[in-house]
């Protein structure tokens, strides 16, 4: 891969990697146009799009596709900057919202978590019938980087996009979910178990008829794995969090996909261990990019003053093939 991942010293540490990206870009960095299509049963999935999709110049471009992380939105720093940098080489840019990530609850007590495929595929589906001839690339970040594992293993066949990129995906889900009850991570296993009860108490009637949950019960948790055991697992039709964990991790499908894929990952990533790596020979369509620095999602070059966010500048580069030498 060129233009090899260096931090610069004072923020090589991989917390700083991951928190940075959240206080050097507080606020968006473009507005996007939503759409929302309904789903068969009866909710809906929001879009970020990076321009008016009904355009003109819009049926001329190759798309960009972005899967969110767990409890993610296009407000994510690593979101509208991926969508931004893709624009800019002449991309149009979407960012599926998984249920209830878009800023309202949705309808339904299913939510999604990293192995629910059927939404990906309404959405890409979707896409399809809008821009059947245009070149298609997703990236999956963390946990939408897992899910895109599983659904191009489950779609090898008929994938409905043409390359794809995973960035700090869980290939573990059991080893990730014990790594971030230890030592600092714990802030993360915080941040993100209290944004999933707000989502479940937003909703809380319908999870109570669906679960036979509580407010209590929720306001109790205090580990992911609590959460995935009570709510997660059993509302997508899984015995428990290790049956969820186990089904739903992407290592072992890695070479059930079709399509070219690359994965990047730091082995200083403050959610995983080791054993998120593949250990095994990996299909010739995989390219796996270890490097030795760059947090969760973090990757960021420069100094705390003057920031660059290194994944923007590479993996839009990964894909310029695609771009129309007329744009």
């Amino acid at each position: 891969m060129q233009n090899k991942f260096t931090p610069h010293w004072s923020i090589a540490n991989p917390h700083l990697q991951t928190l940075l990206p959240r206080f050097v870009r507080k606020t968006p960095l473009f507005t996007p146009i939503w759409e929302s299509i309904q789903t068969p049963d009866n909710d809906f999935l929001d879009l970020a799009w990076s321009e008016d999709w009904n355009q003109l110049q819009a049926y001329k471009k190759p798309i960009f596709i972005l899967f969110h992380g767990l409890e993610g939105s296009f407000n994510s720093p690593y979101a509208n900057g991926l969508m931004h940098a893709f624009a800019d080489k002449g991309w149009l840019a979407v960012m599926m919202h998984f249920r209830g990530c878009s800023g309202k609850p949705n309808k339904q007590a299913r939510a999604y978590h990293s192995g629910e495929t059927e939404d990906a595929r309404q959405f890409l589906e979707h896409l399809n019938q809008r821009f059947p001839y245009n070149p298609k690339v997703a990236v999956g970040i963390s946990l939408g980087g897992n899910m895109l594992i599983n659904y191009l293993a489950k779609y090898a066949d008929q994938p409905l996009i043409d390359e794809a990129s995973i960035i700090s995906a869980p290939l573990d889900l059991a080893a990730c979910s014990k790594r971030i009850e230890h030592g600092f991570s714990k802030l993360y296993n915080s941040y993100l178990l209290n944004s999933l009860k707000q989502s479940s108490l937003n909703k809380l009637h319908l999870l109570e008829e669906a679960l036979g949950i509580n407010r209590e019960m929720i306001l109790n948790m205090r580990l992911l794995h609590q959460f995935d055991d009570a709510i997660t697992a059993p509302l997508h039709g899984f015995d428990n969090a290790k049956d969820y964990y186990t089904k739903c991790s992407g290592l072992p499908k890695l070479n059930q996909t079709s399509i070219p894929i690359n994965l990047i990952h730091a082995l200083d990533d403050p959610f995983m261990t080791d054993e998120v790596i593949p250990k095994f020979k990996l299909a010739s369509n995989l390219k796996y990019h270890l490097l030795p620095k760059g947090g969760h999602v973090g990757f960021i070059q420069g100094t705390p003053f003057e920031p660059k966010f290194w994944l923007e500048m590479v993996v839009p580069a990964f894909y310029d093939k695609f771009i129309p030498s007329t744009f």
